[in-house]
Parts: C-alpha cells; sequence; structure tokens
C-alpha cells in the first residue's frame, strides 16, 4: 500500500473547471462545449472500469458531492453547464455536443509514466479518443467540416499534464531510469516536445480555446512532505525547481502557439504560483492546516492516502489538502476563482478563462 495513489499531484483549478454548474445566476453556458485531458485531478469515472490502482471510487471520496462516489479524486461552478461534464467512458452521441472528459489518473505526457500502478489513459491515447470524438461530431454534423469547425472553435479545451510525469517517474528512481538519463532541463524540454505535438494534434482536430495548466508544488504535497528529511527547507525544493523547468517552457510554448497557429487563443494558468499563494496566505484564506491531508494515514497523512471508508477529518474547510495529493474542495473554489477572473497575470496569462470564453 505504499505507493497507493502516489500518481496524483497539486493543480488546482482542473477539477473545479470539470465541476462546471455555474456560481452565478447565468443559465445558459459561456461556451457550447467543453473537453478535459490530463489526470487524476480531473478525472470524473474514467478510470473505474479498468484494473488499475488509480481510482477513487470509494468513499469517503465524493463526500461533499451530491453524486457522491463517482471516481473523481477529490471531496467536491463557472462555465454556465447545467450538468456536469461526463467521463468519455459513458458518453456517445449527441451528448458529445456539450463536451467529454478524457483524464485518466495516472496519466502522463509520457505514455509510461504511471505504469507503476496498473492501466490507464496517457496523453496520447486521450488526443486519439478527441479524434474518435471529432468523427462521431462530423457525422451530427453530416459531414461537413467548416460547421464542424465553427462549433468546436467556440469551446474550451482543458488540459492538465505533467505532474505524473515528475511523481510517477522522473523521481520514482526506483521504477523509472529517466531520472540518471536526463538532466532536469533536458527532461522538461523531452517533456516539453512531446507536449508541444500532442497540443498542436488536438489544435489540428479543431480546438481553438485552449487552457494549459502548469505543475503545481510536487515538492510541497503532504505526499513528499511525509518523505522529506530536509531541515533547511520545508519542501523539497529539488522537485519544485525541477518543475519550475517545465513550467517556464510551457508558458513559453503557450505564447508561441498564439503567434504561430492561426485562431488560437491559449491560456497558461500558473498553478505553482497560486498554490504557493494559498499556502503562504493561508490564514487570510481561513486555512489553519497547511502541510497534512485531512484523510489520510502516518507522517502528514501522506504516507498512504486516503483508505475505504476511512473517516476524515471533522472540519474539511480548514484544510488545504484533502488526500496526500488533493486539494480540499474549499481550496479548488478559491484557486478557481482566481484564474476564472483575477486581473492579475501572474496566475493565467496572458487573459484570464472568463475572456477567454467571451472571445
Amino acid at each position: 500500500m505504499g505507493k497507493f495513489f502516489e500518481f496524483v499531484i497539486l493543480a488546482f483549478l482542473s477539477f473545479f473547471l470539470l465541476t462546471t454548474k455555474a456560481w452565478s445566476q447565468q443559465q445558459e453556458p459561456q461556451v457550447p462545449c467543453f473537453f478535459i485531458f490530463g489526470d487524476s485531478l480531473v478525472d470524473n469515472g474514467n478510470n473505474n472500469g479498468i484494473l488499475t490502482l488509480a481510482r477513487a471510487n470509494y468513499m469517503p471520496y465524493g463526500i461533499d458531492f451530491p453524486q457522491g462516489a463517482t471516481g473523481r479524486f477529490t471531496n467536491a461552478q463557472l462555465l454556465g453547464f447545467p450538468n456536469y461534464i461526463p467521463p468519455y467512458a459513458r458518453v456517445r452521441g449527441r451528448a458529445l455536443l456539450r463536451g467529454a472528459n478524457y483524464a485518466s489518473g495516472a496519466a502522463g505526457i509520457r505514455d509510461e509514466t504511471g505504469n507503476n500502478l496498473g492501466d490507464h489513459m496517457p496523453m496520447n491515447q486521450q488526443v486519439e479518443n478527441f479524434a474518435r470524438t471529432a468523427e462521431e461530431l462530423r457525422r451530427l454534423f453530416r459531414g461537413n467540416n467548416n460547421t464542424l469547425n465553427g462549433y468546436l472553435s467556440k469551446c474550451i479545451f482543458y488540459s492538465g499534464l505533467g505532474s505524473n510525469d515528475y511523481l510517477n517517474n522522473y523521481f520514482m528512481t526506483d521504477y523509472y531510469s529517466t531520472h540518471s538519463q536526463y538532466t532536469p532541463q533536458a527532461y522538461a524540454t523531452a517533456l516539453l516536445q512531446d507536449y508541444c505535438k500532442q497540443l498542436s494534434e488536438l489544435y489540428n482536430l479543431g480546438a481553438r480555446k485552449v487552457v494549459v495548466t502548469g505543475v503545481g508544488q510536487i515538492g510541497c504535497i503532504p505526499y513528499e512532505l511525509a518523505r522529506y528529511d530536509g531541515n533547511d527547507s520545508r519542501c523539497n525544493e529539488e522537485i519544485n525547481n525541477a518543475i519550475l523547468l517545465f513550467n517556464s517552457g510551457l508558458k513559453k510554448l503557450v505564447v508561441r502557439f498564439n503567434k504561430v497557429l492561426p485562431g488560437a487563443k491559449f491560456v497558461f494558468l500558473d498553478s505553482f504560483e497560486s498554490t504557493k499563494d494559498l499556502v503562504v496566505n493561508a490564514k487570510t484564506y481561513g486555512f489553519e492546516v497547511v502541510d497534512k491531508g485531512c484523510c489520510g494515514v502516518g507522517r502528514n497523512n501522506g504516507q498512504i492516502t486516503c483508505l475505504p471508508l476511512q473517516q476524515p477529518c471533522d472540519d474539511r474547510s480548514k484544510y488545504i489538502f484533502w488526500d496526500a495529493f488533493h486539494p480540499t474542495e474549499v481550496a479548488n473554489i478559491i484557486l478557481a476563482k482566481k484564474s476564472y477572473s483575477s486581473i492579475s497575470k501572474t496566475f493565467a496569462y496572458p487573459i484570464n478563462i472568463q475572456q477567454l470564453a467571451r472571445l
């Protein structure tokens, strides 16, 4: 059980973006459809039917979600959809016009990432699944590519990958060899080359409004704190510094896409800076516990993540982390609002998601 659910990492906004019920009084969605790609932070049930440890379809996951434990990896709405975006595994036909969630717990940019946890759908497979969706949508539009492309150009595409490529690949040296094969900079460059191809393929398939999120502070999550013995820092800065290399390159990639791809409107969400702000200003946001999971076992409640039917903490609103890896619903709400409507380019660049939806 020591490696149970170690694939997950903090990328705050992804969960809250998939719960797309409006907070406002708007009755109509701000965009016609929403397509989601990523890992456990946005997987809402695609892994339920496959052989993997990367699942969360049991209590107390879903304790604060009206539908209970559905397979989403947190205890928990902005774009105005009347219902939640369904997992790709359970949606076909006309329902795809509203969007689908292709995310898979343990997934990464690299195909081998997350294999230590069992079966999953890496980003390459998620893109292939969307290609199948595009074909199905083309039939619904009676083969009219111009009409289909016009429709998809109004949709928002969200992609949150990279976390597991560090947590369940580069820094898992007993299972993977990438740490000995690449320097941190070389590994970030290799990831970005693969990610560039994947995002470019989504663009070729019709995506125009694309939100990509950087990797969060993996070195500061309860799972890593439970294993870190450093004396001069609260977090594992070796991990955080490697992540910053990837995030910096991803932001530059977004800038390049917006310059060279006709009609492209990419947005970069800096989850590293946003989550750092959440910890630094924890008291302002009402948090009392910043280094322990609300549900988990051992040091920092991070040695083993939340177990089936385990009793979580009494007041989840005081915790930043729900389990060894994931933020609580309260933390997600704060951070999602920041990326949705913040005027600061520190958290969303070059525009926020509300502005993107209006384009």
